[in-house]
């Protein structure tokens, strides 16, 4: 009955019209009479961002918000793969032989996320690792690691809750949201960068468009909170003991190595 619910209210407001209504409002000057409460709220840590608070125009420019520079220490082992957003690890695991992740229980297709079999291929047997951010996030995404960048693209039409309610009562929101995934080479293995969409707002904007990325380098932004996954290839990759989940990370911090 919950589950039943909580889908058929998410239906009922998940459309065309109502995510037009509240991002034209977000960017809107009206906005800005909700920023003061939007950061008492979510405790945004405003010490550490470029601007004050008086100085957003719109809600969507809290959203989107510079931090101050050097604010992030990006780790520059040649080796070590960062986290590329300030999140939650909501969960992390091995990508198993019949093409799924299983997150809080619940199996999502790598095949339907990916929707390339070539791509696919590279990492049945691999490791995955969920970061959640949540609208007291940073939303910039910056490069997990350096290397070339050898494919990007784009799947998905609608957008659903992507928090602990929307992963354990959603259809299968990780897999089928809109999303825009960019793989990159590193050595001999490939890493897949898989950017969800938040509910109503389909809003992942590129900002990298060279084919050669540094590590910590910026390379897209969320206009709302959601979620950004990494597959790595089987046997490639090594968590960082310090690494568990529920825990907070920010950019730039060790989430474990490459090979």
């Amino acid at each position: 009955m919950q589950k039943w619910l909580y889908r058929f209210l998410i239906e009922l407001t998940n459309h065309r019209l109502s995510s037009a209504i509240l991002k034209k409002f977000s960017q809107s000057r009206v906005s800005a009479i909700l920023i003061p409460s939007y950061a008492k709220i979510y405790n945004i840590n405003q010490a550490e961002m470029e601007k004050t608070l008086t100085d957003f125009a719109t809600l969507q420019d809290l959203f989107v918000r510079h931090l101050k520079k050097n604010c992030r220490n990006i780790d520059q082992k040649e080796n070590t793969v960062v986290s590329p957003v300030d999140a939650v690890i909501e969960d992390t695991g091995i990508i198993t032989l019949e093409k799924e992740i299983i997150v809080k229980n619940k199996h999502y297709s790598i095949q339907e996320m990916l929707g390339d079999e070539n791509s696919l291929a590279k990492y049945i047997g691999g490791t995955f690792i969920i970061l959640y951010l949540s609208p007291s996030h940073y939303h910039r995404i910056h490069s997990p690691i350096s290397g070339v960048i050898t494919k990007q693209w784009e799947l998905g039409r609608k957008s659903y809750p992507v928090n602990r309610l929307g992963l354990k009562y959603g259809k299968a929101p990780l897999s089928k949201n809109f999303r825009k995934i960019t793989e990159m080479r590193v050595n001999s293995s490939n890493v897949a960068v898989v950017k969800v969409g938040a509910m109503f707002i389909n809003s992942i904007e590129t900002t990298h468009t060279s084919d050669f990325v540094k590590k910590g380098e910026e390379i897209a932004y969320f206009s709302f909170g959601s979620t950004v996954i990494l597959l790595f290839e089987k046997d490639s990759f090594t968590f960082s003991p310090e690494i568990s989940t529920s825990a907070n990370i920010k950019v730039g911090e060790v989430l474990g190595t490459i090979k």
